[in-house]
């Protein structure tokens, strides 16, 4: 309306542009809890496993509880159904064509992050184009109207096309009025103002190269009993996964906790390539390692995949220099000479040693005494130095500026240390 005006609209006409533009708009809110109002103790608040539907911005209650709380992907369903499911004689309010020109606001009450918004418009754009062929030509995201601190949101759906039947202005010219710049907080919400034409959804997105998989050398190759490497990989990965929680809660304490999550991912991956590749069926280790690669450089992320992706990438160029040495000397005196090699290469890329309390306190360790020729004897060593990093004080990493060290107390284990002594640990017991 103010756009109307500013473009010498008369009263009756920007009048009409009004109640012809919210008659054509349906929306519906979410929330997790209700607002804190300063200077207040009390307030109206969610269980720990719910999700309200309906609520306003003044603190109403909600239309609907749901619980347990569904799923972004199933509360977004809903919430779409609620506004653009006609056959309900109850919510369907506004009646869509296929051709209907429409504007989205996501609206954030105050109290959502700006990457959960990011998400939240991205899940809504999918749906709304996957389920109900709806292609927003405006999509307006942010701070609309908020509620203090509530965590919530609302999604507004307008019909412009059908908006301009009755009135006395095109679609077209809603759009621009929508487009105009002000000196209000809409401003912070440009998406729109400076992207009046909006490029179809599947062209915003950037389409990953054709992956292609590395070639191995068959002739410098360690070979091994297919079904024994199998079952060590299988098992180390199923140790990695199931130690998850814990990694996470202690990256928590002492980082930025993604370790679990990243060590889980890798594990996981790893996995499916044992199941649906048949990466272990051969054999071959330098097929097992090339896969582990590109899994830990790729796909894992994290600063432990970064670490990780040079060692395995050292370990498989020291096994096909020294691959001989599994006949002349025995594969555990390969495997030990392989991993230290591979150390010595992670080195010109870290300063990380024993005593930093970083994944080095499990990996030097476990390379030194698999020198000694025993690969139990390593395993113990790869327990203790992880063991170890409970009483260190970190020198490395993001854990060295965490508050509340140098309390005297134990701490949580280095995570990056405990899960490479859960991999080698898994390896022991199903050999």
């Amino acid at each position: 309306m103010g756009g109307a005006a500013g473009q010498g609209g008369s009263l009756d006409d920007v009048y009409d542009l009004g109640v012809a533009f919210s008659n054509q708009i349906v929306s519906i809110a979410a929330t997790l809890d209700h607002c804190h109002v300063p200077g207040r103790t009390e307030h109206g608040m969610l269980g720990a496993d719910e999700v309200e539907i309906g609520t306003g911005p003044h603190n109403e209650p909600g239309y609907k509880k749901l619980s347990p709380r569904p799923s972004p992907e199933e509360l977004v369903n809903q919430i779409l159904k609620y506004c653009l499911d006609e056959s309900d004689p109850e919510r369907g309010y506004v009646h869509f064509e296929a051709e209907d020109e429409t504007i989205l606001l996501v609206s954030n009450f105050g109290g959502m992050s700006f990457l959960e918004m990011g998400a939240l418009v991205d899940e809504i754009l999918e749906q709304l184009e996957q389920d109900w062929k709806i292609i927003p030509a405006r999509v307006y995201s942010g701070f609309i109207e908020t509620s203090l601190n509530a965590p919530a949101f609302s999604v507004s759906v307008v019909n412009i096309t059908q908006a301009a039947k009755n009135c006395s202005y095109s679609a077209q010219q809603i759009k621009e009025f929508a487009d105009m710049r002000t000196d209000t907080n809409w401003e912070s919400m440009a998406g729109a103002q400076s992207h009046p034409q909006r490029r179809a959804r599947k062209k915003q997105f950037v389409q990953a190269p054709i992956e292609t998989k590395k070639a191995t050398s068959s002739s410098k190759d360690l070979i091994v009993d297919p079904q024994i490497l199998e079952a060590v990989v299988r098992t180390a990965c199923n140790a990695l996964v199931a130690v998850e929680p814990d990694l996470t809660k202690w990256d928590t304490v002492m980082g930025d906790g993604d370790c679990g999550e990243t060590v889980k991912t890798g594990a996981s991956l790893l996995l499916a390539a044992l199941d649906d590749e048949k990466v272990a069926a051969s054999g071959s280790i330098n097929a097992l390692l090339t896969t582990l690669e590109d899994i830990v450089e790729s796909k894992m992320g994290g600063t432990l995949g970064g670490i990780l992706g040079i060692l395995f990438v050292s370990l498989r160029t020291a096994i096909e220099n020294n691959y001989q040495l599994a006949e002349t000397e025995g594969p555990v005196r390969l495997w030990a000479i392989a991993l230290s090699s591979a150390l010595g290469n992670l080195r010109r890329y870290t300063p990380a040693k024993v005593g930093d309390r970083t994944v080095m306190d499990t990996l030097i360790p476990f390379a030194e005494a698999l020198g000694s020729g025993s690969f139990d004897t390593a395993v113990e060593a790869a327990i203790k130095g992880a063991e170890a990093t409970k009483t260190m004080t970190p020198r490395l990493g993001r854990a060295t500026y965490v508050g509340g060290l140098g309390t005297g107390k134990e701490l949580p284990p280095d995570p990056g240390a405990w899960a490479a002594m859960v991999a080698v640990t898994g390896l022991k017991e199903a050999m």
